[in-house]
């Protein structure tokens, strides 16, 4: 277990990593499209390379991002009846989610996404718009994301499978939630500086 849980952490500083540097092609994006729009406006030009770049750039990051988020517990879930079950019974719950639908899922697209970049790498299949760009790189996102999704994925696994051998943390709050004596001592001190911020009352001298 020790050493699935040194695979965890290996993981989890991967994808963290990923996360922290991916979010520059939300701003690359964003910085081309202002700068194609002021283009095309101040000198009457444009190209389908400008749109296209702006997809690639996107699906780079939504797909690149996709561990990052499953790190930080940040995906959509219902936990309308989830939130009603005992801890270990959503750690469970969580466990064959991750083991029997979560990886099979990335499996499948792995297989099936690989030999479709190598196909289009080899092709050098172009954009069928005018001044489109070539098409490998967006599709090379595909099975980059899925794996690094795949292998939170099994990180997570390993956590919570830790967790009910009681040798790792609870891992179902998201990774910025406070501990229950963090919270306390939070409340602690914005007690003391509300205290602090209210002027005493009744102690000055009236003068008549």
């Amino acid at each position: 277990m020790q050493a699935l849980l040194k695979f965890s952490r290996a993981v989890d500083w991967l994808n963290a990593q990923v996360g922290k540097y991916v979010i520059w092609l939300i701003f690359a994006a964003t910085l081309i499209s202002a700068l194609n729009a002021v283009v095309r406006k101040a000198f009457n030009y444009s190209s389908n390379g400008f749109l296209e770049v702006q997809w690639y750039l996107f699906a780079w990051s939504f797909l690149l991002a996709a561990g990052y988020t499953l790190l930080h517990r940040e995906h959509v879930r219902i936990d309308v009846i989830n939130s009603r079950l005992s801890k270990r019974t959503q750690v469970w719950i969580d466990i064959i989610g991750f083991a029997f639908f979560l990886t099979p899922l990335c499996l499948v697209v792995l297989y099936l996404g690989a030999p479709m970049v190598i196909e289009k790498f080899q092709s050098g299949e172009m954009s069928g718009n005018p001044g489109g760009l070539i098409r490998w790189p967006v599709w090379l996102a595909l099975p980059l994301g899925f794996m690094l999704l795949l292998l939170q994925g099994l990180s997570e696994l390993v956590k919570r499978m830790a967790y009910l051998r009681g040798e790792g943390p609870d891992p179902m709050g998201r990774l910025g939630d406070k501990s229950a004596e963090e919270e306390l001592a939070e409340a602690l001190r914005r007690e003391a500086e509300l205290k602090s911020s209210v002027p005493a009352s009744g102690t000055g001298h009236h003068t008549h």
